[in-house]
């Protein structure tokens, strides 16, 4: 394209159109669609807010500590679109049951709620057999048994689906944070029966902090909010021929359920955590059901090896 008659910006305004243009070549038609709108937006923020040379600076500087904090046991950049709300954001519009309305309503009244991914979902967790106790060594803390059925979306059990579970320790670590745990502990795959039932044991999770020792934390402080996530297990589920549902189960009565500094709980997300004496000990149980919808079975990509 010959730039000979684009006039040269004059003013900050002048700059967008200009970009634009420029950027109109793009072949593929969703991305040349995604980056004018990005553009759009980052241009009109620079300008109603009227950002600083430094401020761009340390911006650029937030970006790039974001990617060079992230590595085999962390993935700050995942965090950051966590903890600005993104993750969530993502996962509510792409998922029907969270906003039903329109064609997709049928769909929405049948599927579960979703949830986002995390940082710390490992692909390749252990193939566990029914009722296996995902908590390996030394894991100490209140056993906890989870069970449910997977259902379609006409309320019928998909035997064989993969139900993929992970979440922190007692402590509130995930393994790969942990020297003192083993290798995927607190994590397992594990198959529906012919009635679409699974059942595993563990322990019950602790609430935890999201990582503070990098650029994001700098971010909460700078914000004073706190960094502690209220108590939940991560559930991914699939089978062919469905949409994999990724999501979390949230211990009810946690004091942080309504400040998840990732604003990842609603109402629908939140479990019973029941818990009650048996032969003299504590004994935790979850019965949680798990309701996909018709779709393409496509896995995210592992934001931690």
């Amino acid at each position: 394209m010959s730039t000979s008659n684009i006039p040269l910006p004059t003013t900050p305004e002048s700059i967008l159109p200009l970009v634009i243009r420029t950027m109109s070549r793009t072949p593929d038609p969703r991305l040349r669609e995604l980056m004018a709108s990005l553009t759009s937006h980052l241009h009109a923020f620079i300008l109603e807010t009227e950002v600083t040379e430094a401020e761009f600076e340390r911006a650029v500087k937030f970006l790039i500590d974001i990617g060079q904090a992230t590595g085999e046991k962390t993935n700050e950049v995942i965090l950051a679109a966590d903890l600005l709300g993104v993750s969530s954001l993502v996962a509510l519009l792409n998922n029907p049951a969270n906003h039903s309305h329109g064609e997709a309503h049928a769909q929405a009244e049948a599927a579960s709620h979703a949830a986002l991914l995390g940082p710390f979902w490992r692909a390749n967790a252990p193939i566990c057999q029914a009722g296996d106790n995902i908590a390996r060594g030394n894991t100490q803390g209140i056993p906890l048994e989870v069970s449910g059925v997977v259902y379609d979306k006409q309320g019928r059990p998909l035997a064989d689906a993969t139900v993929d579970v992970w979440h922190a320790s007692p402590v509130g670590m995930y393994e790969n944070q942990d020297d003192t745990q083993e290798n995927m502990n607190l994590r397992g795959r594990f198959k529906t029966d012919a009635k679409g039932a699974y059942f595993f044991k563990t322990v019950r999770p602790a609430g935890y902090p999201v990582p503070t020792n990098g650029p994001c934390g700098d971010l909460l402080r700078a914000q004073v909010r706190h960094p502690n996530r209220p108590a939940h297990l991560h559930f991914m589920v699939s089978t062919p021929g469905h949409k994999v549902l990724i999501t979390q189960v949230f211990a009810d009565g946690d004091e942080n359920l309504t400040s998840d500094p990732v604003f990842g709980v609603t109402a629908a997300l939140v479990g019973n955590f029941e818990v009650r004496m048996v032969d003299g000990k504590q004994q935790a149980f979850l019965t949680h059901d798990f309701h996909l919808i018709e779709g393409e079975m496509t896995f995210p990509h592992p934001p931690i090896p």
